[in-house]
């Protein structure tokens, strides 16, 4: 009886091993597991999973693993504790972690891909956990030029800062030339880690960040503007446009209806004066104020020293009256008149030329004709004796 109970087994494990069958493992001996197996992503990109390997066995098991299914041009590696790895031990009942790191070429296609990470232990012991990468978008294997805010908005005397952000798609270093195509007048100054730059270096797959200061002319009228900007390599480039929306030019001129800037007055006595304020830019201006700086002394006044608002070309007209005190010394005085807007403001410097009052001439006449005419009597009267 055990002669062929003997005999059965012997038949059995022939089979078996015929067949390739390997020895039954306990179920969930040696398990895998990440809570992230679905991921997007784009081209050039390294997704970075971490990898529990569990023993749930008696014995301590040395794994060894290996990733199938890679797509073609796919890369991967596989560290613990930031070391690169070929095996690793498990006691029973225990878990190791692991990181598994699959590189995205830059030239793929959009669509899902699947492989498997495989792990390998004693006695044919083994496990197998499956990911699914989603490739969001078609690889480019060129270089990207782009702005998240490429319009911006305001007057001549602004400095427009715009952010891009350089991508080099391809597979080398590329040192790329910035250049703009901003219109005749306009100033584009290009800045990178914090410095003035006309090129700039970037790694494969990599980015750079660039600020773009533009700087529009003073006689910019109030429209919207295109501003190409470019970098380029002998290989590859990448362009995008900004946009400056210029709201308008604030300009204020003071002057008088002849622009003539100086007058005369008498000692003691006023002079009135019309001046015009004008808005010579672009865009409304508001709240403008009119004051005046005179001598000591002397007095201001205004018939209006505010008004509200000043449209683009048109201009008011106001009067100041100018009061010379009644001592003052002939000869030329300076007033200084200023008009200021909220947003802009002029200057202009006033002569007035003082003269002494004539009374006091006709008062010398008086006197010099009185000591003449005393004189005559004394003579008359006591020159023959």
């Amino acid at each position: 009886m055990l002669k062929k109970l003997g005999f059965i087994v012997l038949i059995l494990f022939t089979v078996g091993s015929t067949l390739g069958l390997r020895p039954v493992q306990a179920a969930g001996e040696l398990t895998l597991y990440t809570p992230f197996t679905g991921l997007s992503v784009t081209p050039g990109e390294t997704i970075s999973y971490s990898v529990d390997v569990m023993n749930d066995g008696s014995t301590i098991q040395n794994v060894t693993f290996e990733v199938e299914n890679l797509p073609d041009g796919w890369t991967q590696t596989i560290t613990s504790d930031g070391r690169d790895i070929q095996q690793l031990s498990v006691q029973p009942n225990s878990s190791q972690g692991l990181t598994l790191e699959v590189t995205v070429p830059l030239k793929v296609e959009k669509a899902d891909y699947q492989f498997q990470l495989v792990a390998n232990g004693n006695g044919g012991t083994s496990a197998e956990l499956p990911f699914v990468t989603t490739v969001s978008e078609e690889g480019t294997f060129k270089t990207e030029l782009t702005s998240e805010q490429p319009n911006m908005e305001g007057h001549t005397d602004s400095t427009f800062t715009y952010t891009a952000t350089l991508k080099n798609r391809t597979a080398e270093e590329q040192n790329y030339s910035l250049s703009s195509g901003a219109p005749e007048g306009w100033g584009v100054q290009f800045k990178a880690d914090s410095k003035n730059v006309t090129s700039v270096t970037v790694e494969p797959n990599g980015s750079k960040e660039i600020t773009v200061e533009v700087t529009p002319p003073k006689n910019a009228k109030a429209e919207t503007y295109q501003l190409p900007i470019k970098a380029a390599t002998s290989s590859t480039s990448a362009e995008t446009t900004l946009e400056a929306v210029i709201t308008g030019s604030y300009e204020l001129k003071l002057t008088t209806p002849s622009g003539k800037l100086s007058t005369d007055v008498t000692a003691g006595e006023d002079k009135t004066v019309d001046l015009v304020v004008e808005n010579t830019g672009t865009a409304t201006l508001t709240n403008v104020d009119v004051s005046a700086s005179a001598p000591p002394n002397w007095e201001t006044e205004f018939d209006t020293s505010k008004i509200a608002k000043i449209e683009p070309g048109q201009k008011e007209t106001i009067q100041v009256t100018l009061k010379a005190p009644d001592d003052a010394i002939a000869g030329d005085y300076v007033t200084t008149l200023t008009a200021e807007a909220d947003e802009a403001s002029s200057e202009a410097t006033f002569r007035v030329s003082v003269k002494t009052s004539t009374l006091w001439g006709f008062v010398g006449v008086i006197i010099i004709i009185a000591v003449a005419a005393g004189m005559y009597y004394l003579f008359r009267k006591y020159g023959r004796r």
